[in-house]
């Protein structure tokens, strides 16, 4: 089974949460504050965001060409930072239209995905003008009253939803369902190479999306890994208060 190797360098981080990538391979790390660092390639603090208001992070998005995205469902706000960790707006912006947020991301065409708990519908939202352009209810779809939704990421014009004790339903770039993956508890999303990633007692485990197959690819350094991230040409494996950064294997960009 392959390995990963040593890694090129380890970052400490008390109350360590999420983990992203931008396009350059830089890290951004958010902790249960809110707080967000920007790290370099070889794990060096550059830069550090403290809000005003504090709230843990649902999501932290770095992969955009220009801007990094953050949510708190416990703030019921969003903020979108330049790429030195300037916001954009001063504070979070609130969500029209929306009663109580507990996932969202952002898409293409200044659209911002949000799925609301208080009627169980995912929404696409301009963002600029802060309107909801559509509403799927996805209670009459899934034919379900009840959907603990963790997570929803957009990957190449397709919505990801995570709900761990479910598995991942995959919509459209207009919210049509398109299929569910039987996935689950899986901690975070990470797409990469039309497969999805994610850590299981030790091993780094792949499923193809396009034939389903599952794969076991290698061991990992720490049975208590929790997730994984994929860069441009790193990878980062997370555990407790530690990240662990590798450079891409080649066995990883062989995938297909």
């Amino acid at each position: 089974m392959a390995k990963l190797g040593a890694p090129q360098a380890e970052i400490l981080l008390d109350n360590l949460d999420l983990v992203s990538f931008d396009t350059q391979d830089q890290l951004f790390i958010s902790n249960t504050f809110g707080d967000i660092y920007l790290f370099n390639q070889g794990g060096k603090q550059l830069n550090l965001f403290s809000p005003s208001r504090q709230g843990r992070l649902s999501q932290l998005e770095a992969a955009w060409t220009v801007n990094i995205f953050s949510f708190s469902a416990d703030l019921q706000e969003y903020r979108i930072l330049d790429r030195f960790l300037n916001p954009l707006a001063e504070d979070g912006s609130t969500l029209s239209e929306v009663n109580l947020a507990k996932a969202a991301t952002l898409g293409n065409n200044n659209v911002l995905w949000v799925w609301d708990e208080s009627d169980l519908s995912l929404k696409s939202i301009d963002y600029r003008r802060n309107l909801v352009i559509q509403s799927q209810p996805l209670n009459l779809i899934l034919n379900t009253d009840h959907l603990e939704v963790t997570e929803i990421r957009e990957f190449k014009n397709r919505l990801f939803m995570n709900v761990p004790d479910t598995g991942i339903f995959i919509f459209d770039n207009q919210g049509n369902l398109m299929r569910k993956i039987n996935l689950k508890n899986i901690p975070r999303l990470c797409y990469y190479r039309e497969h999805l990633f994610w850590c299981d007692q030790g091993k780094l485990m792949a499923i193809s999306l396009s034939t389903n197959e599952i794969s076991t690819l290698a061991q990992l350094e720490s049975s208590e890994s929790v997730y994984i991230q994929i860069g441009q040409e790193r990878l980062a494996i997370v555990s407790k208060d530690k990240v662990r950064i590798y450079p891409t294997p080649t066995w990883l960009k062989a995938l297909r």
